[in-house]
């Protein structure tokens, strides 16, 4: 085994440990509520992985924040997550069209392929202890106050096709709801919703098993944006240089790895539904109570001296940001075999990953742009993706202030703005007032070719807004002539105002936030923005023409980014939590 290959989560631990990036904290402590405390101000301060050994009312010890930064992600793949997705690239390009000189250079890297697949074996570490089917014994978390009750925040739930035998391993919550019953929160895009819609077709209930840890790589694979119908176990394969090995199930018909460190057995029956949450989730908001699909405990395996795998989501900064920029790194080369004037893309992690996609375009012909931005909506998870910026090829889309520049010097509303009224949404996202539907909004600043017209010269003054008008209460001017201002009520009454107000001609886009949002921290700015509007509701022109049965757009952009009456609560810890975190934070670190 190399020196960055880990067959199970403890080794990872161990290495992790041995390169003093991870303590141990024996003080008990209590899964409801001060986990997540002290696991925030570690991932704020950019500091080690965790492991609880004495968490209240179980005997296993919790790990959390195994993958809290950038090093510690690649350490967990072995390598920086863009080489893997260069490498795909490059062997697609060298093998289309196949040719005995292309395979020849492709050959050393291809011969990872014969590794994805799994590999059955009679017996694993994951089996070696039959657990008494109760969830209770587990150190599940509650993460915030008003969550709903305990989840398991990372669990694999590892599902098969009934019909094909297809396999899906996919990361979703699971609230509990006693101690062998709990929710199981599958969005209507994802795989495992997938096949337990097919079960259900056929009047079947569907098998589940829970996998918590396992090999750090495929982990990573079940939140991963593979394509459809890509099996994530033999992926992982292919990431490990070697296959998953997988052992038969103690009471489904299938098998699961046998490397994990816990492995819950159960069924999802059919049209049984149950209330599930609130939650805090990645949005950095309590996600809305909805019905969900239940999970039935049938069986509890684990591995001796098993550790408990968790992770906290919520406002950014959290552990699950630096998956997500991985996963991004990864599969965004990818889009280039399909889209090949597509060069470079970002989701902004500050944003909640799909309500901002920024995309680098090498524009091949007029409005190359717009026909890569409706094929990323038509391509997987982006499906989701609720605002996309249309860059030029030079540009960095990570550089949010560079971004804002080729918005303010290149767009222009009466034909780079693109508006969808309807479409599928994050079922995370409460903007539209709906679950699962919202409108999509795309931006085209592409630079136009020399004389085709002036580029626009944004200001880097302007007045101060608050001598202007009153009701603003702080301001901020950035990039590219994008005005922020922070008003308690009439947002949009206020942007029309300034439109009017002498001084902002020269600004393009006005944007009103809510006093909470702090407008000198730029991760609190995009996700105040970027998280608080439905395009369809919140955004406006100065000017709007009705032309046939289309509405043209000229002048400045207004948007109106406020907290609106119907959102959920910001995910915010209880004073008392924070008071008794802080009265024991020396506490915590005695060895």
């Amino acid at each position: 085994m190399g020196k960055r290959d880990f067959s199970n989560l403890q080794e990872f631990i161990s290495r992790l440990e041995d390169m003093g990036d991870l303590t141990r904290i024996k003080a008990e402590v209590d899964p409801i509520l001060e986990v997540t405390e002290i696991a925030t101000r570690i991932i704020r301060e950019r500091g080690p992985a965790l492991i609880f050994e004495n968490v209240r009312g179980s005997a296993f010890p919790m790990a959390i924040n195994l993958f809290g930064t950038e090093e510690r992600v690649a350490l967990a793949l072995g390598r920086k997550p863009r080489e893997v997705g260069e490498e795909l690239v490059e062997m697609f390009q060298q093998l289309s069209p196949p040719s005995l000189k292309g395979l020849f250079k492709v050959l050393p890297k291809s011969l990872k392929v014969i590794h994805m697949r799994t590999t059955n074996v009679g017996r694993g570490p994951v089996q070696e202890v039959r657990e008494q089917p109760d969830l209770d014994r587990l150190p599940i978390m509650q993460c915030w106050p008003k969550d709903g009750g305990r989840f398991i925040t990372i669990g694999l739930v590892l599902t098969q096709d009934p019909l094909s035998g297809r396999r899906n391993l996919g990361i979703y919550r699971m609230q509990i709801y006693d101690s062998t019953t709990a929710g199981m929160h599958w969005h209507p895009h994802k795989g495992g919703a997938a096949h337990y819609h097919e079960a259900a077709k056929l009047g079947r209930d569907l098998e589940a098993a829970v996998i918590l840890g396992g090999d750090p790589k495929m982990i990573f694979t079940a939140i991963a944006p593979l394509p459809e119908g890509m099996d994530e176990l033999a992926f992982a394969g292919y990431l490990r240089g070697s296959p998953i090995p997988m052992v038969q199930g103690k009471t489904i018909s299938y098998r699961v790895p046998a490397n994990a460190e816990f492995v819950i057995e159960g069924v999802v029956p059919k049209g049984v539904l149950r209330e599930e949450g609130p939650f805090g989730d990645h949005f950095g908001y309590y996600s809305m109570e909805a019905d969900f699909p239940v999970f039935k405990l049938r069986e509890i395996t684990h591995r001796l001296n098993a550790v408990f795998p968790a992770t906290i989501v919520g406002k950014p900064p959290k552990e699950d940001i630096f998956l997500g920029m991985a996963a991004a790194d990864m599969f965004s080369p990818l889009v280039r075999i399909i889209n090949p004037e597509i060069k470079d893309m970002w989701a902004y992690p500050e944003a909640g990953f799909h309500n901002l996609l920024v995309v680098a375009v090498d524009e091949r012909y007029p409005k190359n742009a717009v026909k890569a931005m409706l094929a990323l909506w038509g391509t997987g998870q982006l499906l989701l993706t609720k605002c996309m910026v249309m860059v030029s090829s030079e540009v960095d889309p990570r550089d949010f202030n560079a971004v804002l520049e080729e918005i303010g010097e290149n767009f222009d509303p009466r034909e780079d703005f693109l508006l969808i009224p309807w479409a599928p949404l994050d079922t995370l996202d409460f903007t539209s007032g709906k679950i699962h539907v919202g409108s999509k909004m795309g931006i085209n600043a592409v630079r136009r070719p020399k004389g085709d017209r002036k580029r626009k010269r944004p200001p880097k003054t302007v007045p101060d807004p608050r001598e202007k008008l009153e009701g603003i209460k702080d301001y901020k001017l950035l990039p590219g002539g994008m005005l922020h201002i922070v008003v308690e009520q009439n947002p949009k009454e206020t942007i029309r105002a300034l439109f009017e107000a002498p001084g902002y001609e020269a600004v393009r886009i006005i944007v009103a936030q809510s006093p909470d949002i702090d407008l000198e921290d730029e991760t609190e700015l995009i996700w105040g923005m970027f998280t608080r509007f439905d395009p369809y509701l919140d955004v406006f022109f100065e000017k709007t023409e009705l032309r046939g049965s289309a509405v043209l757009y000229d002048g400045r952009m207004g948007l109106d980014c406020t907290f609106k009456k119907w959102y959920p609560d910001v995910i915010e810890m209880s004073d008392d939590v924070k008071e008794k975190v802080s009265s024991r934070w020396e506490q915590y670190w005695k060895t």
